[in-house]
């Protein structure tokens, strides 16, 4: 993997982290899981980033 890949899939990460965090704050009574597909879609995420943001915030 190319290394501005990898630079590439890394902002995209931290930045749907950021984004998830802003929408659980902003939106309680919404599902995590359903903030958190939304961000693996939102941020095209690799399948490895997606499974870690459904550990973490799920």
């Amino acid at each position: 993997m190319e290394s501005q890949q990898l630079i590439d899939e890394q902002k995209r990460l931290k930045r749907a982290i950021e984004w998830i965090s802003e929408m659980v704050k902003e939106h309680p009574e919404k599902a995590r899981k359903e903030i958190v597909q939304e961000a693996e879609i939102k941020f095209d995420l690799s399948p490895k980033d997606c499974e870690f943001l459904q550990k973490e915030f799920s």
